[in-house]
């Protein structure tokens, strides 16, 4: 049996290496592989002794040749196969042990210049693997190290059935594919390719998906043009095991606290901040958004972008939650959370929606194909929104209004939020109809309406939506305008004088 050897990543090789000489396995390798193996006493030939001819081009040009690529593709049970090979002095190679080029940790880093990155695309590598990989039912290609073990041992057993060799196969065939998916991210400048593909690795397995007859996984986006944010950071601190469900409350936890730069607590049910407040004293933070919907916050996910602190605990201690996320726990904190083996500690990187500069898209998978767009982010405009009434708000009203702004971004569409003193006082989600949002918000605030504010994701397409708040109590409202029936309903909030802006600026959310 014949064996090339060729890694960038040489974790366990030289074990590897040893097991195979062992069985009597005849080595060829390559450069850094070669040094590695030959200073750790295992004896090997140089690929140049397999080709007759030396490495050129700086490495460039060292296993394209018929003696490797006819060795590997050579079909065992074609008589003309091996015909040629014999006339062609080439003998048949029965091993390939390849891993890539660090081309994703050498673009990753700052200030790499285009030229390293172009010396750090293997063609080599991706070439050997392809042509063992469509000869697999002959060729055993590795390109994982964590496969070492397990190969030595069907080695020695003489057990390597076809359906190991394809699943090696198959795993390699990916492993190009990721490869060539990193270097196609590194080198586009278009925000929207005519062909793009997407990398991901699989993070976790997971005990089922949205509903326990629903199998799932959870993977991890690989782009070398987007810093390793979100979810990716996600580390476990205590409790069961996270959840599908869980990941999508956590994710919607950490999107609605990205706009937020004040201490923030966000309580998450369904992908809904049923419970929201913004205030200095993180514990106190965490009463208000509570005070929102104690009911719904039963069973739901609390959130902070702040590093939780002892007081927050014992708050959050007295109400039963699937899960808290947070940047960190001081130390007291999470001792005393931890007593609650049914409650999941999150940690995760604080994160930040992607400027407009970067190129990031989101994702939707649809029916036969999948819908891709620019992330939702907030302006700099819609943060400073035009007056469209003759009075304006006062200093405290536009701080809930600018709140209430930025809490209803993450509320599933037709979005309305009631809030006062940077608190969510209810809020109504998902309605095919604004106004039932509206009456909704209200139900929940109850009486606290009074001396609130509203803010609505999209325009008001009646004047109807906009009156019932006033009536409710409502004295300032926050909205993108924008629809033929604008000057009703101004009309309408300077009959009141109700204070309305305008952000010029829709946040859908569906």
């Amino acid at each position: 049996m014949r064996a090339i050897i060729s890694v960038s990543d040489k974790s366990g090789v030289v074990d590897f290496a040893r097991g195979l000489k062992e069985l009597g396995v005849e080595i060829f390798s390559t450069g850094g592989t070669k040094r590695s193996l030959e200073a750790a006493g295992v004896k090997i030939h140089s690929i140049s002794e397999l080709t007759g001819f030396p490495e050129i081009l700086d490495g460039r040009v060292k296993t394209l040749h018929p003696a490797v690529h006819g060795g590997i593709l050579a079909r065992r049970d074609l008589p003309q196969h091996l015909s040629q090979l014999a006339q062609n002095h080439i003998e048949l190679i029965d091993m390939v042990v390849v891993n890539l080029y660090p081309f994703v940790e050498t673009v990753t880093r700052a200030e790499v210049s285009l030229d390293e990155a172009l010396e750090n695309i293997d063609i080599g590598g991706p070439s050997m693997i392809r042509s063992s990989a469509k000869n697999f039912p002959s060729v055993l290609i590795v390109v994982d190290p964590g496969d070492y073990d397990a190969i030595l041992q069907k080695l020695r057993l003489g057990n390597i059935d076809s359906g190991y060799r394809k699943r090696l196969a198959q795993k390699a065939f990916q492993h190009v594919a990721l490869y060539d998916t990193a270097i196609a991210q590194y080198l586009n400048d278009e925000l929207f390719p005519e062909e793009m593909t997407i990398a991901l690795k699989k993070t976790r397995g997971l005990r089922y998906g949205e509903n326990p007859h629903q199998q799932a996984a959870f993977y991890i986006e690989q782009n070398v043009k987007q810093k390793p944010d979100g979810l990716q950071s996600l580390e476990q601190l205590g409790g069961p095991e996270i959840s599908f469900n869980n990941l999508l409350d956590l994710d919607a936890a950490l999107n609605v606290l990205a706009d937020f730069s004040d201490p923030t607590i966000a309580i998450i049910k369904h992908n809904n901040s049923c419970g929201l407040a913004s205030h200095n004293d993180l514990a106190e933070a965490y009463r208000r958004a509570l005070a929102g919907d104690p009911v719904a916050a039963f069973g739901g996910i609390v959130a902070s972008n702040r590093i939780v602190n002892l007081a927050a605990a014992q708050e959050i201690d007295k109400t039963h939650y699937d899960a808290i996320v947070a940047p960190g726990y001081q130390k007291k904190a999470l001792e005393l959370l931890k007593r609650k083996e049914n409650l999941r500690l999150v940690k995760v990187a604080p994160y930040r929606h992607p400027s407009s500069s970067e190129s990031q898209l989101d994702f939707r998978r649809v029916r036969g194909g999948i819908l891709a767009q620019t992330p939702d982010t907030l302006t700099r405009s819609e943060l400073k929104p035009r007056v469209v009434t003759k009075r304006p708000p006062s200093e405290a009203e536009l701080s809930d209004l600018l709140f209430a702004w930025k809490a209803v971004k993450g509320i599933k569409s037709n979005a309305i939020v009631i809030a006062k003193d940077k608190t969510l006082l209810g809020m109504g989600a998902g309605q095919p109809s604004r106004v039932v949002s509206v009456e909704l918000a209200l139900n929940k605030a109850g009486g606290q309406a009074k001396g609130s504010v509203l803010a609505s994701d999209a325009f008001f397409p009646f004047p109807d939506g906009p009156e019932l708040a006033i009536k409710h109590g409502v004295t300032a409202i926050i909205q993108p305008g924008g629809s033929v029936r604008d000057k009703e309903v101004i009309k309408l909030a300077d009959k009141y004088s109700v204070a309305m802006l305008f952000t010029g600026v829709r946040h859908f959310k569906h």
